[in-house]
């Protein structure tokens, strides 16, 4: 048995995706139901699908102190620590506690390979790489969260998670951990995930790739619409500021039932998702917005929906909100924590956006159609490849 932990204060948080660049964007969009999807433009991998791709991205290089970390993945970590005022928070905790007592933990599922595949396409005629692509840094699994911790002068621990879909929201139950156990005071997490050449044919192989904008649990969905996005938050301890949304509990689980297909029975899942409830100390009943997974593949929507119908009572509201972003696998745990959070701060719960008619298995919790509506206790599902679940609730702060 999970016990309760003790909620961490939100103090900041922002997110760039495809259905806006910050906070404010991103709530009109989810508000006004503008998807953020589009046909797949890029020249270099014409596959006949909708993607949530970033606008500004290939506009916006690196200032020249961080040129050596070019890449699609840190332009775009770079243009969300600049949102919503991220990166001034972040340097204020960072001289309020210490650059060694913050820790950096970031998730990603597919760092710089973007750059690498490119690096690769672009070999010199000797077969070898291009003198500015031999960068090691920008070459690993790790350069996600080196880039971000040299951009914010960190000192202290520097984590990446890779979960694949669940790697940035387990990054929260991290922090967590390490911000209890004394070894830092406060916490940046996050991450980023973009577009590129192996994610659409890879997932197009997985033939879990739609040729229209993807439907969360309609019965006639045919798969996913892939995305691209990176997100902050920071987490202090709840002296700090009461009235921010804070974190009241976690579950994690790893079933490994299988590469990439969820257990039948949801049995991972819905032991991460009993295990937040336990942590937060609270029942089913007491959450009003969940914020499901809901890729729209075949098999995860319907092990979803069946395990929500078990665990909750028929007046939750629940919603998968990828017909805005597409699935942006390492980046989704941040982008549906910001969801959750953003239904807390400003009433509102949203639907499931190109859903027309619900599967079948979907109970009365699953909801097409936006709803305003007082939000004390919101979770946020994100599942991954190889059975890595993770379930994160949150709340809204004291007045």
């Amino acid at each position: 048995m999970s016990h309760r932990i003790v909620p961490l204060a939100i103090t900041a948080y922002t997110v760039t995706c495809a259905a806006g660049s910050g906070r404010d964007a991103f709530a009109r969009a989810l508000q006004s139901r503008a998807s953020g999807l589009r046909e797949n433009d890029f020249a270099d991998w014409p596959l006949p699908c909708w993607i949530g791709r970033v606008a500004g991205v290939e506009a916006a290089p690196l200032p020249a102190a961080w040129a050596a970390w070019e890449s699609r993945n840190h332009r775009l970590a770079w243009m969300a620590l600049n949102e919503d005022g991220f990166r001034e928070r972040a340097l204020a905790a960072i001289e309020r506690h210490g650059a060694t007592r913050v820790a950096l933990i970031l998730g990603t599922s597919t760092s710089s390979i973007g750059e690498t595949e490119r690096t690769y396409r672009e070999l010199g005629d000797d077969g070898r790489f291009d003198p500015s692509q031999r960068a090691s840094r920008v070459h690993e699994t790790h350069a996600l969260g080196a880039f971000v911790q040299q951009a914010l002068g960190l000192e202290g621990l520097c984590l990446t998670i890779a979960t694949a879909c669940s790697s940035s929201a387990k990054v929260f139950a991290s922090a967590q951990r390490l911000i209890h156990a004394g070894l830092v005071d406060a916490a940046i997490v996050g991450g980023a995930d973009t577009l590129c050449g192996s994610v659409l044919y890879g997932f197009n192989a997985l033939e879990l790739v739609s040729c229209e904008p993807c439907r969360p649990f309609d019965a006639a969905r045919s798969g996913l619409s892939l995305g691209e996005a990176a997100g902050f938050a920071l987490l202090e301890n709840i002296q700090v500021d009461k009235s921010a949304p804070r974190l009241l509990g976690y579950g994690e689980s790893a079933d490994a039932h299988h590469m990439s297909a969820p257990h039948p029975q949801g049995l991972g899942a819905e032991q991460a998702m009993r295990e937040a409830l336990a942590r937060a100390g609270i029942a089913a009943g007491e959450v009003d917005y969940i914020n499901l997974h809901g890729t729209a593949s075949r098999q995860n929507d319907e092990v979803e929906a069946m395990l929500v119908a078990r665990l909750f009572p028929a007046n939750t509201h629940a919603s998968s909100t990828k017909g805005w972003t597409g699935h942006t696998l390492g980046a989704a745990g941040i982008v549906e924590a910001v969801v959750a959070l953003l239904a807390l701060e400003r009433g509102f719960a949203p639907g499931t956006l190109n859903a027309r008619n619900l599967d079948p298995a979907c109970g009365p919790q699953i909801r097409i159609d936006n709803a305003q509506c007082a939000v004390r206790v919101a979770l946020s599902n994100s599942f991954g490849f190889g059975g890595n679940n993770c379930c994160l609730a949150f709340a809204a702060g004291t007045a």
